[in-house]
């Protein structure tokens, strides 16, 4: 037995009543849905959760459950939602089939078996990354470990990846192509890896760090269960002069030091195309130009912060060192704090 059994994982007692596991099971969900928990073991607890809750939620299921948490070593092996026990009985599995799949070796040693080599076999989902790129061409993705279930219509686990996408791809929407290296169930109930590609619509306005879901792309399911879902994690890629906060974004653009002075038009070249802006006269180097709705074409637009930076030109000849020596002349009464 676990160290946990069901009932400890959903924080109920052994008599909660359906309403009250149904109630706790929801809040559970809530707290360590990977969509809204930092959790780093988001994806195992609700795999966890789902689990226990898919066993007790049914009434011949927690009957025989509970049967066998009374009585332990009693050989029936695990049916249903909840797996097998380390017994011989039917339906169960035994120590020998596991050691069949990982070997004789000790834990941890060379060429043996590890606990995490068991619950990767068993059901317990992970992580995956993809690197992505724009334009159709390709994106890698890999599934570290095969999710699911033992029970009977058990839903595969849903799968979490990254793909890395333009800032300009964020602003107009687009289309990318993903391959993954995912888990396929075979009908002798091993699992083989498969390359897929998946085609995925970028959605106009899409934020760094929120998520786009693929229904059904995640791992199998086993025993005629629905397929997990995929989540796909966007991290905008821009250039080292950007920077973005929510839907706003901020991007530092030269200018001269008599554009600065004097105030002129300039063309700038933004994520939201190339923009005529005034600079505003008497302009100091870090003050923001604010172009409202320019940012990202979220829900809620963003807004484009143009942050000014002076640059002043290189002294390489005579002309310009005397352009210097007269521009110091000119502003020689000029306090500078320091």
């Amino acid at each position: 037995m676990a160290e946990k059994n069901y009932y400890d994982i959903l924080g109920v007692k052994k008599d909660a009543s359906d309403a009250d596991i149904k109630k706790r099971y929801r809040k559970l969900v809530r707290q360590y849905h990977p969509d809204v928990s930092d959790d780093p073991d988001a994806d195992n607890k609700i795999a966890e959760i789902n689990n226990a809750y898919e066993t007790i939620r049914d009434k011949d299921k927690r009957a025989e459950y509970d049967a066998m948490l009374n009585n332990p070593f009693a050989g029936q092996g695990g049916t249903g939602g909840f797996g097998g026990q380390a017994g011989a009985g039917q339906g169960g599995f035994r120590w020998e089939d596991i050691k069949d799949q990982f070997g004789d070796g000790e834990a941890y040693g060379d060429g043996g078996f590890r606990f995490d080599d068991i619950f990767s076999a068993f059901g317990r989902g992970a992580r995956g990354s993809a690197n992505g790129q724009a334009g159709g061409r390709s994106q890698n993705s890999g599934f570290d470990q095969f999710g699911g279930g033992f029970g009977a219509n058990s839903k595969g686990q849903d799968q979490h990846a990254e793909i890395t996408v333009d800032l300009a791809s964020v602003y107009s929407g687009d289309d990318y192509s993903i391959k993954l290296n995912v888990p396929v169930r075979q009908p002798n109930g091993n699992v083989d890896y498969e390359n897929k590609t998946l085609k995925i619509k970028i959605p106009k306005g899409i934020t760094d760090g929120k998520q786009i879901r693929l229904t059904g792309q995640g791992a199998a399911g086993s025993g005629g269960g629905k397929n997990g879902d995929l989540f796909l994690k966007v991290k905008i890629r821009h250039t080292a002069n950007i920077r973005i906060e929510g839907a706003d974004v901020y991007q530092t653009v030269n200018i001269t030091p008599w554009e600065a002075a004097l105030g002129e038009k300039i063309n700038v070249s933004t994520p939201a195309g190339t923009l005529g802006v005034t600079i505003p006269k008497n302009s100091k180097s870090g003050s923001n130009l604010r172009l409202k709705g320019k940012g990202i074409p979220a829900k809620q637009a963003g807004d484009l912060y143009l942050s000014l930076n002076i640059v002043n030109p290189n002294i390489d000849s005579e002309a310009a060192t005397q352009a210097y020596e007269q521009l110091k002349q000119a502003f020689a009464d000029t306090k500078v704090a320091r």
